[in-house]
């Protein structure tokens, strides 16, 4: 999409359709919106007195001029209450807005930046959170349908109009911001939403291959006489059970820059998980091709970490397999010796992203990293204990702090739950170092303190669990049912914000 920033007054704009807005129980609208009103001979106070439009949050209305200004069509949206208006009202209301327009054929869209005057957010937050919510809510996947004649074109062009010069560059600079955001995001749904026929791990290497090109990030994947040779072995012993040889992608920014601090991303990329020969139930089984959820927001994130010149070193670390069951395939009992020295009891093979994970964390030592984060649709404990309100953390407070400020700005919240010494008792094993899973209590817990064993020594680390928030099975308003790309901004948010 084309995003480009004008200055004048919205209601002088030739336009296929304009946006404007009003918090719930205004009855006299001001700013913008009321000189849009004023030049309309006060449509938008009748709607508002006749009790067609309140305000509520996403509550669209569309008002016809008819030649009193030169846009074809006035949308107007609603903020919802004051007390509660934020970034995230922003992203919700700029998507309704834009939907709605879709909808009724308007392909080029104005509008004013939604929460930068008596909203009170910096003008550059505020446009960066309405060009996201505008792409995000637009967000279609339809590369694999042909049948497609029905369907409203897609938004091209999306003009932010401001009536103050001054704040030009901060609104330029937030949609430079909001639009790598989001596309990056984007990238990660489709990663997610693709079959895992078509997203296995060779077409995922590939597909590093070609966005670091792009961006200009450095990409190197080991393939699995690399993998063998270096001795990741728990990694590997996932990949027993058949499908494409397993790979682990390396990617770079600002490669070679030792002056920089170094952060480390791991992101789980089990391309299909069946669960091995502990298998898993037939019914819901096809989404698990979102197994590769932790790997498709890494792959986001240093897509904009690279375009964004973030001033950090960052690598992110995506090992990539199938977990499929044949002759060949890893069974309940056997024991596996990992990169890090410590042998590992498989009690259930379909607890195998902390198998794959456990050899990138110790791989990530290689970087002398001052931060580790890894992420990853780990558990159903998660779903359990969180729903789908915000993702586990665990870890380093510090880190876990910035994760929680970073799910609070961009709405892809965390929340943190203990590592005790005392949880590593239900990993203990009779054969091995360790077992791969604890039991059905504190799933989520034990599956961390597990990875927690193969974090290098004194870096802090912190592991983000998202199952069940990679897909989502209704539409949200800038979340459309299917893949969600949750982390990609999360993470982002923690690497802009780094000091």
């Amino acid at each position: 999409m084309q995003i480009e920033v004008v200055t004048g007054a919205i209601q002088n704009q030739a336009a296929q359709a304009i946006v404007v807005n009003l918090f719930e129980g205004v009855t006299l609208p001001g700013g913008a919106t009321g000189a849009v009103d004023a030049a309309l001979g006060g449509q938008i106070r009748d709607i508002i007195a006749d009790g067609d439009f309140r305000g509520k949050l996403n509550e669209v209305a569309v008002l016809y001029p008819c030649g009193k200004i030169p846009a074809r069509r006035v949308i107007l949206v609603g903020l919802g209450k004051r007390e509660k208006f934020g970034l995230d009202a922003i992203r919700q209301a700029s998507a309704s807005a834009a939907k709605h327009a879709r909808d009724v054929g308007v392909t080029h869209l104005h509008t004013i930046v939604h929460g930068a005057g008596v909203g009170g957010v910096a003008p550059e937050q505020a446009t960066a959170a309405v060009v996201e919510g505008t792409l995000l809510g637009l967000y279609r996947f339809h590369e694999l349908k042909t049948q497609l004649e029905e369907l409203r074109p897609d938004l091209t062009t999306l003009t932010l109009v401001e009536w103050d010069a001054a704040r030009r560059p901060a609104l330029e600079a937030g949609a430079r911001v909001g639009q790598v955001v989001a596309e990056s995001t984007l990238l990660a749904r489709d990663l997610v939403n693709r079959p895992a026929n078509i997203v296995t791990p060779s077409s995922m290497a590939q597909t590093a291959h070609q966005m670091a090109a792009e961006v200009g990030l450095h990409c190197q994947v080991l393939d699995k006489a690399a993998l063998t040779a270096l001795g990741m072995n728990a990694f590997l012993i996932v990949n027993r059970g058949g499908g494409e040889p397993a790979q682990l992608v390396i990617l770079e920014h600002n490669v070679g820059r030792d002056d920089l601090p170094t952060i480390v991303v791991v992101g789980k990329g089990i391309t299909f998980d069946s669960g091995g020969i502990s298998l898993k139930p037939g019914e819901n089984m096809h989404h698990m091709k979102g197994d590769m959820g932790g790997a498709a927001a890494v792959f986001g994130a240093l897509r904009a970490a690279a375009l964004l010149d973030l001033p950090l070193h960052v690598v992110g670390l995506t090992p990539l397999t199938e977990n499929m069951p044949d002759a060949h395939a890893t069974k309940p009992g056997d024991v596996v010796r990992s990169l890090k020295g410590l042998t590992i009891e498989i009690l259930n093979t379909d607890a195998e992203g902390r198998l794959i994970l456990a050899d990138a964390l110790t791989y990530a030592q290689h970087f002398a990293p001052q931060a580790i984060f890894d992420i990853a649709t780990l558990t159903g404990g998660r779903v359990v204990a969180l729903g789908d309100q915000a993702a586990a953390v665990m870890g380093d407070e510090q880190l876990i702090a910035r994760l929680q400020a970073a799910g609070e700005a961009t709405f892809e919240r965390v929340w943190p739950l203990p590592l005790f010494e005392e949880y590593g008792e239900q990993l203990k094993s009779t054969v091995a170092d360790v077992a791969n899973i604890g039991g059905r209590a504190a799933s989520s817990i034990t599956a961390g303190y597990f990875l927690s064993k193969f974090v290098p020594d004194g870096v802090p680390w912190a592991h983000i669990d998202i199952a069940g928030l990679d897909l989502v099975e209704k539409d949200k308003p800038y979340i459309p049912k299917g893949a969600t790309g949750f982390g990609v901004r999360l993470l982002v948010e923690v690497l802009r914000s780094w000091k």
